[in-house]
């Protein structure tokens, strides 16, 4: 079957009585150019894949011709006689019908991918759980060496902003800890079946061997993190005191101490302001 014929794919679809969930935010990848690039910047012919999304197994399908193995997550059990007829000629392919963010991803890397050089993941993610599953990858502390993921535009440039910029968000600092970002190309909205309203674009996530700064609790850190964001007009003492009950004189004090202004706001804030601002307002404590 030609999985770069879009009408092959629609008439597949149609056939096996598959209508797309609005609820799943179901856009199949069918672009003939843009799944190759992707495969060829996520993997190499010693990786194991671990795909979030089969869709319709266009991506897939270009994985598995570079990869040693792909398994794919897949959520929506309709899609299993879609799989079979799109995948049955490649033999480094198994499809695993549950929720990605549901479960154990390193079982199941363990278990797989035993004969693999290395892992990554490679994704057409759905625009409405783009960031929770990208941070779950990332908080997870998968054995994975990059997520390569398609994304909408907007998300694409808010995750891969640089810190201390004013795109960026408590997302880009948190991604920005455990990776090093990047938008690889962007992909217009004729590339899905069904067209979305957005452009969207491939970013690669590779992962840190050991994060950009040290902070003495990561937990606060990033509760503090998100704190500094919750309201991006206010300024940081304000917002933090808001959202963290912590008093304005210690974060005035600890913004002095790293040598910030005590009127600064959270997007000039560098990873390393951050940082500082979090091991400084517990020593303070």
């Amino acid at each position: 079957m030609n999985l770069a014929d879009v009408n092959s794919v629609k008439r597949l679809l149609e056939s096996e009585g598959f209508s797309f969930k609005k609820s799943l935010g179901q856009n199949f990848l069918i672009d003939q150019s843009v799944c190759p690039r992707m495969a060829s910047a996520a993997c190499d012919e010693d990786t194991g894949v671990l795909e979030i999304g089969a869709g319709a197994g266009v991506l897939t399908a270009e994985l598995a011709k570079k990869a040693k193995k792909v398994v794919s997550v897949e959520l929506d059990e309709r899609l299993r006689p879609v799989l079979q007829k799109t995948l049955y000629e490649f033999l480094n392919t198994e499809v695993v019908f549950a929720d990605a963010m549901k479960i154990d991803l390193a079982a199941l890397i363990a278990e797989r991918f035993s004969d693999c050089k290395r892992v990554c993941v490679c994704a057409n993610l759905p625009y409405y759980i783009t960031s929770p599953i990208i941070m779950m990858l990332l908080e997870s502390r998968l054995p994975i060496d990059s997520v390569t993921v398609m994304v909408q535009k907007e998300a694409a440039e808010r995750l891969c902003a640089k810190v201390g910029s004013r795109e960026a968000g408590a997302v880009t600092v948190a991604v920005n800890y455990y990776a090093e970002s990047e938008i690889l190309f962007g992909v217009p909205r004729e590339s899905f079946l069904p067209p979305p309203n957005v452009d969207s674009a491939v970013i690669q996530l590779k992962i840190r061997a050991v994060p950009p700064v040290e902070v003495a609790d990561e937990k606060f850190f990033f509760s503090l993190v998100k704190a500094c964001f919750a309201q991006r007009r206010k300024t940081l003492i304000n917002t933090v005191s808001n959202t963290l009950h912590i008093e304005k004189e210690l974060l005035r004090t600890a913004l002095l101490n790293i040598g910030e202004s005590e009127t600064a706001r959270a997007e000039k804030l560098s990873m390393e302001a951050l940082s500082n601002l979090c091991n400084e307002i517990i020593r303070l404590k």
